[in-house]
Order: structure tokens, then sequence, then C-alpha cells
């Protein structure tokens, strides 16, 4: 008889893990000054980046539709997270970007994420954390850093 935990384990404890770090990065945001940032956030502001979107790219980018996509830059617009503007180069587009709010979660974001994996590393070791993550490369694709996670989990 093996002594391997069953295999559902380890995608539910890499979840879990996930999960751990995402509530805890938002804890902290919010006391950072960004109670109302929500993990689809993080996904949001990453498909926007520096140039802008369009709400129809931004809806490919996350595996949503076009009007999910709508919905979310409203509700980020009304938190103040990004704005809209007319493309230059073609008046009936509208541009999303982030404004100083949304810059700042993220950058808040990235100092939060060194933190918890500065946590980690102290209660699993330096060395087996940094182990850790090089096994989990090593079993990710190469393109596994993309932001359809929310289309992908809630689409049928």
């Amino acid at each position: 008889m093996s002594s391997d935990p069953p295999g559902y384990e380890l995608p539910l404890l890499l979840l879990f893990g996930f999960r751990s770090l995402i509530d805890d990065l938002h804890a902290e945001l919010a006391r950072q000054g960004h109670p109302d940032a929500r993990p689809m956030h993080g996904f949001v502001f990453q498909a926007i980046g520096h140039e802008g979107t369009t709400a129809v790219e931004l809806g490919r980018a996350l595996g949503i539709s076009k009007q999910a996509a709508g919905k979310t830059i409203d509700t980020l617009e009304r938190l103040g997270y990004v704005y809209r503007e007319r493309d230059p180069q073609d008046g009936r587009r509208m541009t999303v970007r982030l404004t100083d709010r949304g810059v700042d979660s993220l950058v808040k974001s990235v100092r939060i994420f060194d933190q918890l994996r500065a946590r980690w590393a102290k209660t699993l070791g330096a060395e087996r954390l940094r182990a850790l993550e090089d096994d989990l490369r090593k079993v990710t694709p190469p393109d596994a850093a993309r932001l359809d996670m929310p289309g992908w989990i809630t689409t049928s």
C-alpha cells in the first residue's frame, strides 16, 4: 500500500496556498488604503498595463465577456482605480487606464508579496521555498502566466 497522499490533494493544496497568499495580500492592502481591492482586480490591472486597453481587449485577456469586462471597468472607475478616455487615433474607441490609485495598489501589492514570500521562507526555510518554486517552474508550462484565470474559473 502506498504512503503517498491521494492525487486530488495536490491541486487542493496548491489552490489553498494561493488562496492564503491572496487573502493575506488583500488584508494588508486594506490596511494600506485599498479596502475595496478584490482578487479579480489584480488580474484586471495587469491586463490594463501601462498602455491601457479597451473593454473588448480586457474581456479577451481575462477570458470573460465584453459585458462582464464593462461592468468590472464601471466598478473600478467608481472606486477610483481606472479612468476612461477617448483614443486619439479613433474617437469611437474608449481606452481604460490606471489612475494613480490603481498604480499605488499594484506597487503596494509587489511589496506585500515580497513580505509574504519572506514569511513563507521563515516558515518553510529559504532553501525549501526556493526548491518549491524551482520545482513548480519545472511542472508549469511556459505560457502558464496568463491573465484569463477569472474566465477559466467561471466559464463552462
